[in-house]
C-alpha cells in the first residue's frame, strides 16, 4: 500500500509529504519544508528507508528542512540516494530560494544531485511516478503523478480553489495556466491533488469550483 503522511511546516505553512510503500518500507520525502529533525523522527518511527528527496521547485519554503533532514538520516552517504530538482530552478536554489528577501535564514545545503526532466519515471517501492515540467510559478517547477493510484503532487501549481503565485522570480500567469491545462485538467476527475499549501482536493472539484479555471 502507498501511504502518505502530510506535515504542515515552516513560516508559510508549507505541506511536506512523506510517501512510503508499506510493503518494502521504501520512501521519499517531497518538499522538506522545515523542521528536518521532526521529519527524521517520524521517518524513524515508521521504519521507512528514504530513497530520495523530490523538490517540486526551489522556493525556500519547500526545502528549508533539507539540511537537517540530510544530517539526521545521513542520506548523502548512500550511493543510490539523490535530491532531485529541475535544472531550470537550480539558479533559484543557489540563492536559497529567495529566503533573504523575506528575512529568513537557511542552513547551507548541497546542490541537488539529480536533475528532473519532463517524462522522468521515479519509483517509491513498487509504485511509479511520472515527472512533468510545469513552469509558471517558477521556471523549473515540476509535479509528480502516480497514475495507478490516482495521485498528483502538484507543488505550488494548483491549490484547492486557487493557483500558484506568478509575481515571484520566474513566474508567468499565462505559462502557469498552460501548465494546468496540459498536465492537470486532462486527468480523471477522481485524481487526488496534494498541493504545496492547503487541503487535499481532486481534479474534478477544481474543474468545477476553482474560480481561476472557469
Amino acid at each position: 500500500m502507498l501511504e502518505i503522511k502530510k506535515l504542515v511546516l515552516g513560516p508559510v505553512a508549507t505541506n511536506t509529504y512523506l510517501v512510503g510503500d508499506t510493503e518494502s518500507k521504501k520512501a521519499v520525502v517531497i518538499d522538506p519544508a522545515w523542521d528536518g529533525a521532526i521529519l527524521v523522527e517520524i521517518i524513524n518511527q515508521l521504519g521507512w528507508g528514504v530513497q530520495s528527496v523530490w523538490l517540486t521547485h526551489a522556493h525556500f519554503d519547500h526545502f528549508g528542512g533539507l539540511a537537517d533532514l540530510l544530517t539526521g538520516l545521513e542520506l548523502s552517504e548512500q550511493d543510490d540516494f539523490f535530491v532531485g530538482l529541475h535544472p531550470e530552478d537550480m539558479d533559484l536554489y543557489e540563492i536559497k530560494g529567495g529566503a533573504a528577501m523575506f528575512g529568513v535564514p537557511l542552513k547551507p545545503t548541497p546542490k541537488p544531485s539529480h536533475e528532473f526532466q519532463e517524462g522522468d519515471l521515479l519509483s517509491v517501492g513498487e509504485y511509479e511516478f511520472q515527472v512533468h515540467h510545469t513552469p509558471g510559478h517558477s521556471l523549473g517547477h515540476v509535479v509528480f503523478h502516480c497514475e495507478s493510484e490516482g495521485i498528483l503532487f502538484s507543488g505550488d501549481l494548483i491549490f484547492k480553489q486557487g493557483i500558484g503565485r506568478t509575481d515571484l522570480l520566474g513566474g508567468s500567469y499565462s505559462t502557469l495556466m498552460d501548465s494546468i491545462q496540459r498536465y492537470v485538467l486532462p486527468l480523471p476527475d477522481e485524481t487526488r491533488i496534494y498541493s504545496g499549501h492547503g487541503p487535499e482536493t481532486t481534479v474534478g472539484e477544481e474543474r468545477r469550483e476553482n474560480p481561476f479555471l472557469r
